[in-house]
């Protein structure tokens, strides 16, 4: 006979409804409360039934995650299982579930969408990713159904809830501290063109270099995917300038990675001959040789924001605003002064 929410009631000493609000996770009902019906639960073996819920409820728990393109950077760069294991922390929090949506190209992943959201799949989405004239922004809005962007909205910045880094400032920080320890030709390697992450850190380091009387050189600065092919690509075309930059700034650790493997079959040295500032500061920054100086963009913390807030605008009806994650300078082994002077940060 199927355990039901009666008898774990009776077991618990509580009230039916008491039950169904500790499965819901309602904040109304005390720990205390929560720890005994939660044992009742284990002892009896009794597992909510989450589909009759939402039925009920009109609600399937589920949260959609709409991931770039790109099916070659998501599986191998290690930036986007970090930021899953953060969303999913969150979801995991409130009882809810994620479903991932991807495709091949833009007109799979907006045919993806439309099928979450007029077939009732999800309670809401949330896009990882911030791109110009999005169709997919365009058509959530239109149909004002629930979202969250984790990276600035290029347009209707007031009006659509975000997480994002300062990347601007962050890109004015990397860049500010190759300009102390002396470097003057920098080149910036960015991900693609229509990212306004990449937008942002390109805006960054053309001030940082304007403030310092230093006018931005266009081939300087180069584009690719975050892959370890796309550094190796950047790399080769940054140098084979007339005059190759001293120093770099990388959108990305694993280009950062891609771009030192290159120098080396070159015979170029890092940071001896060229140093490197790469940025998101993950497994690939401490274990490269050398070691890379990294901004820190709390990957983890951008993905469980994301998920806390989209869930709030779900519950509560509430309209999250803009959420800025703050970064941090790791500074490692790859750059050194052009010149051999001493010289101080101040950040």
């Amino acid at each position: 006979m199927a355990i039901t929410i009666k008898d774990v009631a009776q077991l618990a000493n509580v009230a039916p409804s008491t039950v169904s609000r500790v499965i819901a996770n309602n904040p109304r009902i005390s720990e205390k409360t929560k720890v005994r019906v939660r044992k009742a639960m284990e002892k009896l073996g009794y597992h909510p039934n989450f589909i009759a819920r939402s039925l009920a409820n009109q609600s399937t728990k589920i949260i959609g995650l709409v991931l770039p393109c790109s099916s070659n950077v998501i599986y191998q760069n290690p930036f986007f299982s970090a930021i899953l294991q953060g969303l999913s922390e969150g979801a995991q929090e409130n009882q809810y579930s994620l479903l991932l949506s991807t495709g091949k190209t833009e007109d799979e992943i907006y045919e993806g969408i439309v099928k979450m959201v007029q077939g009732g799949m999800v309670d809401g989405i949330i896009l990882m990713y911030s791109r110009m004239n999005d169709h997919i922004l365009t058509y959530l809005r239109a149909r004002d159904f629930p979202f969250v962007m984790i990276g600035k909205p290029y347009e209707f910045t007031e009006e659509i809830s975000y997480v994002d880094n300062d990347n601007i400032l962050a890109a004015e920080q990397a860049t500010d501290y190759l300009l102390q320890l002396g470097h003057e030709r920098i080149g910036f390697i960015g991900g693609d063109k229509k990212l306004v992450m990449t937008l942002d850190r390109l805006s960054g380091y053309e001030n940082a270099l304007k403030r310092a009387g230093i006018v931005p050189r266009s081939e300087y600065t180069l584009y690719g995917e975050f892959l370890h092919n796309g550094g190796r690509a950047a790399a080769n075309s940054l140098l084979s300038s007339e005059e190759p930059p001293s120093a770099m700034i990388v959108s990305d650790d694993f280009m950062a990675l891609g771009i030192v493997h290159s120098l080396r079959e070159m015979g170029i040295r890092t940071p001896e001959e060229i140093s490197i500032v790469s940025f998101n500061n993950g497994l690939f920054s401490e274990f490269s040789l050398p070691a890379l100086t990294s901004v820190d963009i709390n990957i983890f913390d951008l993905g469980y924001q994301a998920t806390k807030s989209i869930i709030q605008k779900l519950q509560k009806g509430e309209e999250p605003g803009r959420i800025i994650i703050p970064h941090y300078f790791v500074e490692r082994s790859s750059c050194r002064p052009l010149k051999q002077e001493s010289w101080v940060m101040n950040y």
